[in-house]
């Protein structure tokens, strides 16, 4: 069986360009998330906040972020993508926020062979109103959860670029250690 954090190849065209795993459709209210022993999807919980995904939601495989898990992306795309979906996506911007003290940074990515967004290259071509609602999805998502976090504004597709070669990095000096002490897949 393929390990969708192990096994998929995360693109040839890389740090701007990438194939995008799918957790969680957008418009979805539930928090799904790679279980990292199987490489399956789990349910995480139900958000507890009146809110719901406002883009695609997943990760880049191979990466490893700064909160021990595989980097996170937002693929914005005119439909929803179900999960375990692989989606070539270019890099138009990065959101970082910080969650339980540590630093969790989100790439904003658009789907390459969606039409209505693979024209925008930065995320200062969308509408204004397109990134206050993803930006407050991520200010208010654990808000009845009692958790609070820290969400900086949207930068340049530019400054995506490091965070992702960082990751990749991160995760290959990983698996080359085994992660958790314990071998790798």
């Amino acid at each position: 069986m393929t390990h969708a954090w192990h096994d998929v190849i995360p693109g040839e065209r890389l740090p701007s360009e990438f194939t995008a795993v799918i957790e969680i459709p957008t418009g979805s209210s539930v928090k799904y998330e790679l279980d990292k022993a199987t490489g399956l999807i789990k349910l995480d919980r139900v958000l507890y906040s009146a809110v719901h995904y406002p883009a695609n939601y997943g990760f880049i495989p191979q990466t490893l972020a700064e909160d021990d898990d595989p980097l996170d992306v937002l693929v914005l795309c005119q439909e929803a993508v179900i999960p375990l979906t692989l989606v070539q996506a270019r890099a138009i911007g990065l959101m970082t926020m910080v969650d339980s003290g540590k630093r969790d940074h989100k790439i904003l990515a658009v789907a390459i062979n969606d039409p209505e967004f693979n024209g925008f290259h930065e995320a200062s071509e969308l509408p204004p109103h397109r990134l206050a609602l993803l930006r407050r999805f991520f200010q208010d998502y654990k808000t009845l959860e009692g958790k609070a976090v820290e969400v900086d504004e949207f930068q340049p597709a530019k400054t995506a670029h490091p965070i992702i070669e960082d990751a990749l990095e991160r995760y290959s000096s990983h698996r080359r250690r085994g992660f958790g002490g314990k071998a790798s897949h």
